[in-house]
């Protein structure tokens, strides 16, 4: 972002001063607004290895209905934890990609792989037939009314957590692009083995 608002100032300088033309100026102007936001948007937040903190204890609800803290949750990682929506293309994608690699990950290495639904009291009634349809083997629960995604600072799905064997934050990443699974399970060969 730092580039793009020196270029834009930059060329607002240096070229602006000698259009006469204001269309051109707002032309410069707008490109320079959808040049930010594209490198913004296309960022991904991975946590600092330094910075590595625990999930926040907040509850969940599982399928059940049955009331679940996420300290409780967490405890024993390695743990990948997906935010999702029943209604988020990307998310569903990414949770296939995941699901479909579940079973040979595990040969390789122990961990746990969670879904937690945003969805909100009017689309929740949706997760669990599509849990059952899709016959997912990992545990799904709901955040309805966003408290955990409030307190990790989840603005966007599909947002995916990897914690290391103590519980500790060790990779974040928001969307989802094919291929991006392959990562996941990379960070967890290389960081977060269980003890």
């Amino acid at each position: 972002f730092p580039s793009a608002l020196f270029l834009y100032f930059w060329i607002r300088q240096g070229i602006c001063l000698q259009l006469k033309n204001s269309y051109m100026k707002n032309a410069l102007f707008y490109l320079f607004v959808a040049f930010s936001s594209i490198q913004v948007s296309a960022q991904d937040v991975h946590t600092e290895p330094n910075v590595a903190k625990k999930v926040p204890s907040v509850k969940l609800v599982d399928m059940k209905g049955k009331a679940v803290n996420t300290a409780e949750l967490t405890a024993n990682g390695p743990i990948i934890i997906s935010f999702w929506a029943t209604w988020c293309k990307p998310c569903l994608q990414e949770i296939e990609a995941v699901n479909d690699n579940l079973s040979d990950w595990k040969k390789e290495i122990d961990f746990d792989f969670i879904a937690i639904s945003t969805d909100d009291s009017r689309s929740k009634g949706r997760v669990l037939p599509m849990k059952n349809v899709k016959k997912w083997p990992f545990e799904v629960f709901l955040d309805e009314n966003g408290d955990l995604q409030r307190a990790m600072n989840v603005l966007n799905i599909p947002h995916t957590i990897i914690l290391d064997s103590s519980g500790k934050i060790i990779y974040q990443h928001t969307s989802y692009t094919s291929g991006d699974e392959e990562e996941y399970f990379e960070v967890l060969k290389k960081k977060a083995t269980k003890n």
